[in-house]
């Protein structure tokens, strides 16, 4: 199958399918509601599963059970509908059950508004739910690689026995560009789910059971040392980002998603007026990908963070540059997008202070 012009939420919702999803739980909501609309009408044709739920609690219970049984399980929702799964995903786990979750951020907070964001960033990477758990989160820039990303999930999440989320914003889910359903994904070497409720197995011999309930503090804690473990493994192996013109770069604009969209036009104009700008471009935001610092070239003297949040990825980039580069920040919220002429503005503002 060649290349194919697809709207963002319904060829992600395609992208599941093909990597391999089971079952569809959710609610709608915009600006994510194409993803549902979508897997409505072509689950049944895959004999697969969807299910409209009554709430965004529900969908995230569902999730858990489906997942529990053995299925490969996915829902979606924006802001307000992740805040409202937190519980279940904190369960999910503490349970270490796969699933993956596309979240299509909108402005908040609260109700907020319809228009595209990155408000929710501390949501996916701290964790809304109890306890001391993570997802592994993913934030692609292109629908191209958003459609890989999400194919690829699906083993993440296998692999791990663990939540996998791809985070993109209102831009994103709506966008239309050429992608590459056919395209196969890295596959992880999976072991077989014995883990999974499935009833009574002649070959086991024994009913699993799944929980998250550990009453006895010890049990409790050992738990939680065995899945540090786990997200350990997902720090080591699961940081992805992308170096843009960073060789002789002087100042880097680290920015995720569509706002690194923006900022490519951005560094063409810089370039072209002399100034030397690279990106430094997150694809995981958890486990933050703390290695491309690392790699930075000690050319670089100012860290410019540009989000459309007012500075959540900003608190990571300061722990992991740990007081080395002068940090500058530039973001807009409430689902406004900055335009590439505004970080052009915010980069010569930090050349014309070094002149000065």
């Amino acid at each position: 199958m060649a290349k194919v012009l697809m709207k963002g939420n319904e060829a992600m919702a395609l992208a599941a399918i093909k990597g391999g999803c089971d079952a569809f739980f959710g609610y709608p909501i915009t600006p994510q509601n194409e993803i549902p609309e979508y897997l409505s009408t072509h689950m049944a044709d895959h004999g697969r599963v969807f299910v409209q739920a009554e709430s965004e609690v529900a969908a995230i219970n569902m999730v858990y059970g489906a997942s529990g049984a053995g299925a490969r399980v996915l829902t979606s929702s924006s802001s307000p509908g992740i805040a409202l799964k937190q519980e279940g995903i904190s369960y999910m786990a503490g349970s270490e059950l796969p699933c993956v979750i596309i979240s299509v951020m909108r402005g908040g907070p609260g109700l907020g508004g319809i228009q595209p964001s990155q408000g929710d960033y501390n949501q996916i990477t701290r964790g809304g739910g109890n306890g001391d758990y993570h997802v592994l989160a993913f934030a692609p820039e292109t629908l191209l690689e958003t459609v890989d990303i999400v194919k690829q999930a699906f083993d993440l999440a296998d692999y791990y026995r663990n939540p996998v989320m791809i985070a993109v914003d209102g831009l994103i889910g709506q966008m239309m560009e050429p992608v590459d359903l056919d395209k196969k994904p890295p596959r992880k070497k999976l072991k077989p789910k014995d883990w999974a409720a499935e009833g009574l197995s002649g070959v086991r011999g024994h009913r699993n059971t799944i929980v998250s309930l550990h009453l006895d503090p010890y049990e409790l804690e050992k738990h939680n040392l065995r899945l540090k473990k786990k997200y350990d493994e997902m720090v080591k192996k699961e940081q992805r980002y992308e170096m843009i013109r960073m060789d002789d770069a002087e100042i880097a604009i680290v920015a995720y998603g569509s706002v690194a969209r923006i900022a490519r036009s951005a560094v063409l104009t810089l370039r072209e007026k002399g100034i030397k700008v690279g990106i430094i471009r997150p694809l995981s935001i958890w486990p933050f990908p703390e290695k491309a610092f690392v790699e930075t070239p000690d050319s670089v003297h100012t860290l410019l963070v540009a989000e459309m949040s007012l500075g959540q990825m900003l608190q990571d980039v300061k722990i992991v540059n740990n007081g080395q580069r002068t940090i500058k920040f530039y973001g807009r919220a409430g689902g406004v997008v900055p335009e590439a002429e505004e970080i052009v503005k915010e980069v010569q503002k930090i050349v014309r202070g070094r002149q000065s």
